[in-house]
């Protein structure tokens, strides 16, 4: 969480002037997609975790992801994996099951992610033609969420971890729900984007393709670029190449950085509120349990 409160402050210069000119009910609705973006995309991977096994109260799958995502602002996103492993096993869910559900729910956010980025592509990629090989992920990701083969691979993965194969077949409902959800997450991500533009020009419908199909493809070059703090840099250069379409090059560039750290803020308020919500359950338990 240091990591995360340390690029809102590093940013709050920038951030305070580019907020200026925004509109607070934009401002106000804006900061609602992102949560509302951020709990679908906790939905699809709490409905991972459950078809992959017995299921785990989504409050309690809620604070494995949550909290453990904070890891992504460390240099090296492999330390959000780490973390949610530890957390899981904290609450009886064990590391390989935990870390299956993040690959595939990773793997499921980069096919919805190229789904809707897909309408998108033919404006971005002439600033950016290097992103037409990741849409060779996406056969490969169709693929990998076939219930038989993602069956498969989260037993393979479990043996390698010396674990017992899954004992069921993941169902289509499961791989089905994931995905949608996984769009819904950013078509709430596309709106916040919208909202926030829409208090410098007047967008139409089509703006907010654009800039759906932007996001989308900038959470998953943002995946790609591992090395960077929750893919710093990678997302907001997609974004910027989108926004240029509409803005100058410097409001295009105050909107982005808005985004992030409207994205940064909803990341460690949800963290916190799940750890805390958790610790509320628990004494409650605890006070019934002693009467």
């Amino acid at each position: 969480m240091g990591f995360a409160l340390y690029y809102l402050v590093s940013q709050w210069d920038e951030v305070s002037q580019a907020v200026k000119v925004i509109a607070p009910t934009s401002i106000i609705l804006s900061m609602v997609m992102v949560a509302a973006g951020l709990g679908f995309g906790t939905l699809s991977w709490i409905i991972i975790l459950n078809g992959l096994g017995p299921r785990v109260p989504i409050l309690r799958g809620a604070q494995i992801l949550l909290v453990g995502q904070l890891g992504k602002y460390v240099p090296g996103s492999v330390w959000s994996y780490v973390m949610q492993m530890e957390l899981g096993r904290q609450y009886g869910v064990a590391r390989p099951r935990v870390l299956v559900t993040s690959l595939y729910a990773a793997g499921v956010g980069v096919v919805a992610s190229l789904i809707l980025g897909s309408f998108a592509l033919p404006i971005i990629v002439q600033e950016h033609p290097e992103l037409l090989w990741l849409y060779l992920l996406l056969p490969i990701g169709l693929i990998c969420l076939h219930p038989k083969v993602m069956t498969w691979l989260a037993s393979l993965v479990l043996k390698v971890f010396r674990r017992p194969p899954l004992d069921h077949e993941v169902s289509l409902g499961v791989v089905a729900g994931a995905l949608g959800a996984a769009l819904a997450s950013y078509l709430c991500y596309g709106v916040h984007l919208f909202l926030l533009v829409n208090s410098l020009v007047d967008p139409d419908f089509g703006t907010y393709i654009l800039l759906t199909g932007a996001m989308a493809i900038g959470f998953t070059a943002g995946l790609v670029a591992f090395l960077l703090p929750s893919g710093l840099g990678a997302r907001e250069a997609f974004l910027i190449a989108a926004m240029t379409l509409l803005l100058t090059v410097p409001e295009a560039v105050a909107m982005t950085v808005v985004s992030r750290m409207m994205m940064t803020l909803t990341d460690i308020v949800a963290a916190g509120a799940a750890a805390i919500a958790v610790v509320i359950m628990r004494r409650r338990l605890a006070a019934e349990g002693s009467v």
